[in-house]
């Protein structure tokens, strides 16, 4: 059975994964298969934890999925290669959905990596480069409608899981909507294809959330187009690994007022977006927003580095080792270390999920513009200045009890 099928049309949310071929997509499709067929269980996810549980949100079994990737390699290949490689999923619950993979991999059509970097889109098909970007806004827009109608959803929400994307050089040429629009009527080969997917998905009403450092609905004239059509949207960045232990940890520091000296942090994963961060440009903005973070609860640290190598043998699996360098009672030096180990995709996939019905249940509501309940799930959440993890949290436990 599809998903979804035993449901009504105003039950069933279509999902579109912008990069659904990619280890992320994947682990999020797999998973919500898995818990639609009671062949897992939803341990992970945010929405099914009170008080967030108690919210009408749409149901995980009723999510239908599609999107667009730039690589061909079938979901079901994906899924295996993680399973050889990673043991997540294990074999028993890819065999529980692997019809479902094949079903939904038929929904997945070619999309656009323009500057997203020479380790995205290299050997990679792509629509028509040679088309006039709003010409390109135009397709991905035709494609949201038609999946839309094809699958009978009354609503879809655009996620952005694909590969970081180097930093625009210039953000501040498009901070307002209508600088925005007059670059991609003119042609303005400059913007790249995170900002392409959020102004499709926003300017025709769905509300689009940025998992990712790339710029997207982070740009000044996307925004603005959501705060004018009333559409939710939310990023950037999420926050999964390292930088969800160093928000929750770094308040400790700060309430018991010791001084962090030097916090460093050494990364190495070995997937496709260890091998894409290996280029400086792709990398800068994922480095950016994960030393924000410290930044932001510790301003007087005086050394705080972070590093992210690639190291293919890992495969989907990362490590962060963090060293803490601080001074307590009587200038005495002292260290903490911690070691961070967990399947990169495993990680990130409920998140996905939760922000999906998330942003559903605002859009519902008629909430748009910037959601900054959802802000613990992002290293740099949009207009957010609050790092400090508990408090995020704190923020979306009240938006649960004020909409139960």
């Amino acid at each position: 059975m599809s998903e979804g099928a035993e449901l009504a049309a105003d039950e069933r949310t279509g999902v579109w994964l912008v990069g659904a071929r990619g280890n992320v997509a994947t682990m999020s499709i797999v998973g919500a298969r898995a818990i639609a067929r009671g062949a897992t269980d939803t341990t992970g996810m945010v929405t099914e934890r009170e008080p967030v549980s108690h919210l009408e949100l749409p149901p995980v079994e009723g999510l239908v999925f599609g999107g667009h990737d730039i690589e061909s390699e079938p979901l079901v290949a994906q899924a295996e290669r993680q399973r050889d490689r990673n043991g997540v999923p294990d074999g028993e619950t890819l065999a529980a959905v692997r019809d479902d993979l094949a079903a939904i991999d038929d929904r997945i059509e070619v999309g656009t990596a323009v500057n997203c970097g020479a380790a995205v889109s290299e050997e990679s098909e792509q629509i028509d480069e040679n088309l006039a970007v709003r010409d390109v806004v135009d397709q991905i827009r035709d494609d949201y409608e038609a999946f839309r109608d094809r699958q009978n959803v009354e609503r879809l929400v655009v996620v952005n899981v694909a590969s970081t994307e180097p930093e625009l050089a210039e953000p501040e040429r498009y901070e307002r909507r209508d600088a925005l629009e007059r670059a991609i009527d003119e042609d303005d080969r400059d913007l790249p294809a995170s900002v392409l997917y959020a102004y499709a998905a926003i300017s025709a009403g769905h509300p689009f959330v940025n998992f990712t450092p790339s710029t997207a609905n982070a740009l000044g004239g996307v925004r603005e187009l959501a705060a004018e059509n009333d559409v939710p949207h939310m990023g950037r960045d999420a926050k999964t690994g390292e930088t969800l232990v160093k928000s929750a940890l770094a308040p400790m520091f700060a309430g018991r007022n010791l001084r962090v000296m030097s916090w460093e942090g050494h990364n190495i994963l070995g997937n496709k977006d260890g091998l894409v961060l290996e280029d400086e440009a792709n990398a800068a903005g994922k480095l950016a927003s994960k030393g924000d973070v410290l930044d932001s609860i510790l301003p007087e640290i005086e050394h705080n580095r972070v590093r992210i190598d690639y190291t293919p043998s890992l495969a989907d699996w990362k490590t962060a080792w963090d060293y803490i360098h601080f001074e307590g009672f009587l200038e005495t030096e002292m260290t903490m270390q911690f070691t961070w180990e967990g399947s990169d995709s495993a990680l990130a996939a409920p998140l996905v999920l939760d922000l999906v019905r998330l942003i559903a249940h605002a859009d519902e509501r008629g909430d748009g513009g910037l959601q900054p309940q959802l802000a613990s799930f992002f290293k740099a959440p949009l207009e957010v200045d609050e790092h400090d993890l508990s408090q995020q949290l704190n923020r979306l436990s009240e938006y649960a009890e004020q909409h139960r």
